[in-house]
């Protein structure tokens, strides 16, 4: 015998009341942690990890929104017909159970049609809109901790870079061939040197030593000479680790386009795409094309810096270069990096959701293998992009054209933004001044009639 649920007419006030405390209890709890949080980055000065606290919550806030939207519209959705041959296509699971349809659902039915979405499915919808939020939120951590956790030894790299050795070993008094150099050990070998056989040696760098000590150095030494007169005390790790907290507030949020593959995924997911068997490799393949190009870069700097001279002074010159990088743009990768994180957060949170909502063995997870490959493929593609990749990235682009505004330590902004101020006020100033002298000169210069006339 089927059992109604109560409406709020028939629940005690104290339950209803109970229920609302808890639940603002708790929004109240996750707010001031991250209350607290944003004050730890403003304690370290990491105004850019603010800047990406503030998306995640923004980005919070808009699935809460579009959660609520489809709790308003469950029933006006639920009403809209369809052709019945219509909803019996692209099924995820191929057949259709109409044993437990609502009843807006019947009245579809009575008509000979079909609804289109259900209100139970608006509710399962939304349960994946939650996970959703919370694996890109927290895969997007994760990744950055990652990354961060493998740039630490950078650091005492930079420190080196302060020391008697260090300044002797780039003293420009003396003079090598490219080959001598660390830096072009490691790179002018034969097979770098085939454009074939290149894509496959830097294709298995990057699983072993993606970023060396020499590569740090003769980078950073390219990059300080570019833009800047001298190899100085500039902090290349510290500007390095700013970048990256910049493009870390990119890759928490969620574009238009990513939104769009989002609807794709979901799409694909029909059983007659077999989307299993292609969809989790999508990911990997483009995160091992992009740590290709990352150090096929790399080679072909120190290949160009070889074939304009084969004797240096000090240490091998590398040369920034947008052209080094895919359609002249390196901003592209981060767009490359920021869809694949995305990406994969959707395969683990749809998997975490059809797990949680039926069942670990249901129509989308026929088999274990299914299971295996979302899975490793999922915490493989999460571990390289954060550990391999991701340092790699920060790393090699900065070797664009032009610096970036990461560049500039939080003082030097904030002094600038103070001197901007004040220059834009002196002169809204010299303008409000300028109209009482201009009228002042045009009536002492202006002529003077008079109606009598002049004397003789």
């Amino acid at each position: 015998m089927a059992v109604e649920a109560k409406t709020l007419e028939e629940t005690p006030t104290w339950a209803v009341a109970t229920v609302c405390f808890f639940l603002i209890l708790i929004s109240i709890f996750i707010e001031y942690l991250l209350h607290l949080l944003a004050k730890y980055f403003n304690k370290k000065r990491r105004k850019y990890l603010i800047q990406a606290l503030y998306k995640i919550k923004t980005e919070l806030m808009l699935l809460g929104f579009i959660s609520l939207l489809m709790t308003v519209l469950e029933k006006p959705v639920a009403k809209i017909c369809i052709p019945k041959s219509a909803g019996e296509t692209f099924l995820p699971c191929g057949s259709v159970d109409s044993s437990d349809w609502s009843e807006q659902e019947t009245k579809c039915s009575e008509q000979g049609k079909a609804s289109l979405l259900s209100t139970e499915g608006m509710t399962q919808l939304q349960y994946l809109i939650f996970v959703l939020a919370s694996f890109h939120s927290v895969s997007s951590i994760l990744t950055f901790c990652l990354g961060m956790a493998k740039m630490r030894r950078w650091e005492s790299w930079e420190a080196e870079t302060r020391t008697l050795d260090y300044q002797f070993s780039t003293d420009p008094r003396r003079f090598q061939l490219t080959h001598q150099t660390s830096f072009g050990k490691r790179h002018l070998r034969y097979w770098n040197e085939n454009s074939v056989l290149r894509w496959p040696a830097c294709f298995l760098r990057q699983f072993y030593g993606s970023v060396s000590k020499v590569d740090y150095f003769t980078l950073r030494h390219g990059f300080i000479m570019a833009h800047f007169d001298q190899d100085n005390n500039f902090d290349f790790h510290r500007y390095i680790r700013r970048a990256l907290d910049k493009d870390f507030g990119v890759m928490v949020g969620i574009s238009f386009w990513i939104w769009m593959f989002a609807i794709s995924f979901i799409f694909f997911n029909a059983h007659k795409f077999y989307s299993y068997y292609w969809l989790p490799f999508i990911p990997l393949v483009m995160l091992l094309l992009v740590g290709t190009k990352l150090q096929a870069i790399i080679t072909l700097m120190c290949l160009d810096s070889h074939d304009k001279s084969h004797v240096v002074k000090g240490t091998l010159l590398v040369r920034p270069s947008d052209h080094l990088f895919w359609f002249g743009r390196p901003k592209l990768l981060l767009q490359l990096l920021h869809f694949i994180s995305f990406q994969n957060s959707f395969q683990l949170a749809f998997f975490t959701w059809t797990w949680y909502k039926f069942g670990f063995r249901s129509c989308f997870h026929r088999r274990t293998e299914d299971i295996v490959i979302r899975v490793v493929m999922g915490v493989l593609v999460h571990f390289l992009c954060g550990y391999v990749t991701l340092p790699l990235y920060a790393l090699v682009t900065q070797m664009g054209t032009s610096m970036r505004p990461a560049v500039f330590t939080e003082d030097v902004i904030e002094g600038l933004k103070r001197w901007r101020a004040k220059a834009r006020k002196n002169l809204k100033n010299s303008y409000s001044a300028r109209p009482s002298l201009d009228t002042s000169l045009s009536l002492d210069s202006s002529p003077s009639f008079s109606l009598h006339s002049r004397p003789e």
